[in-house]
């Protein structure tokens, strides 16, 4: 598992200056192959909220342990893909006053790229701090 640190970034805003503060993450779990078809973020918060969505995501496997009294997971599902060469990566997260933004990009198989045509479902969960407020997920053009 990995711990991604960014660097602070100050941008101006309506005039006004807004600090982001960086938040450290660490990968819990990415991969190609999930239940779950359809395009979706995630915040996890309760075990409840975990368990719903290992039942969603793994049809049956063991989910990786969490201890959510202390982390909160966030994750990018990108849904059903036509063939491998896809995939998710969370780049970024920074707090901005109350809210947590989540960074994500997808990676696209190239033109002249040989890809396996296979159905993919990439998707890439995280775990940070205990965090309660609300979360924003951006993703990369």
């Amino acid at each position: 598992m990995a711990w991604i640190l960014v660097p602070t970034l100050v941008a101006t805003l309506s005039g006004g200056v807004l600090v982001t503060e960086p938040v450290t993450f660490k990968v819990l779990e990415t991969g190609v192959q999930s239940d779950i078809e359809s395009p979706r973020t995630v915040v996890v918060r309760t075990p409840e909220q975990w368990k719903a969505l290992c039942a969603d995501h793994a049809g049956g496997r063991p989910c990786p342990a969490v201890d959510l009294t202390r982390s909160t997971v966030v994750g990018v599902f990108l849904g059903t893909r036509s063939s491998a060469g896809f995939a998710v990566e969370i780049t970024r997260i920074e707090r901005e006053g109350d809210t947590l933004v989540v960074n994500y990009r997808e990676r696209k198989p190239g033109p002249n790229e040989m890809a396996a045509q296979m159905m993919t479902m990439p998707y890439q969960l995280v775990t940070i701090d205990r965090f309660a407020g609300p979360v924003r997920f951006v993703a990369a053009r």
